[in-house]
């Protein structure tokens, strides 16, 4: 019987895994829900640290995934959906998606923004298929905590946690794919 149970419960955390990595750039939902959510994300993080606002500012452009979730069973996966600002003005949507192996179970909500620095890093966003390498890392956002953000090929990450119960986030292994307005 424990052996059925331990089956059963693997099954139901691949089946998850299967529903959050299936959602693709095509599941955007609501646009003007996302917008919404995407702009309460950005005042969420930026009140919880200051600095944030000042990237905003300055940043080329960035891209903020209000809504990401996160489950694990060893093969974990991660799915969101997010709005690309250059400039400050919304020119794209964008679909995120992580899948790693490792020890970990679990499952958690959080939001995620990158930061492009420079143009070439935006461009490169933009062109479609983009990938954080696995040694990309984030800021986690806690109020009250400033911490600085590291930028790797003109990306810097920022994550914020919202829900659930997982050691860490992380970051490298994403892979992004944008949709123009």
């Amino acid at each position: 019987m424990r052996m059925l149970n331990n089956l059963l419960g693997k099954t139901g955390l691949l089946m998850l895994f299967i529903s959050i990595i299936s959602c693709g750039p095509g599941n955007m939902g609501d646009g003007d829900t996302l917008r919404q959510d995407a702009m309460e994300a950005k005042q969420a993080m930026t009140q919880a640290d200051d600095n944030l606002q000042e990237l905003f500012n300055t940043s080329v452009g960035y891209a903020v995934f209000p809504n990401v979730g996160k489950g694990a069973y060893i093969i974990g996966g991660a799915s969101g959906n997010g709005i690309v600002y250059e400039n400050g003005t919304m020119i794209g949507y964008a679909d995120l998606k992580q899948v790693d192996i490792g020890l970990q179970a679990g499952g958690k909500a959080y939001r995620e923004v990158l930061f492009f620095k420079t143009e070439e890093a935006l461009d490169d966003f933009k062109d479609g298929e983009y990938e954080l390498s696995a040694n990309a890392s984030a800021v986690i956002v806690e109020k009250g905590k400033s911490k600085t953000i590291k930028f790797q090929d003109g990306v810097g990450v920022a994550t914020m946690p919202k829900a659930g119960a997982m050691a860490g986030v992380s970051v490298g292994g994403q892979s992004f794919q944008f949709t123009e307005e």
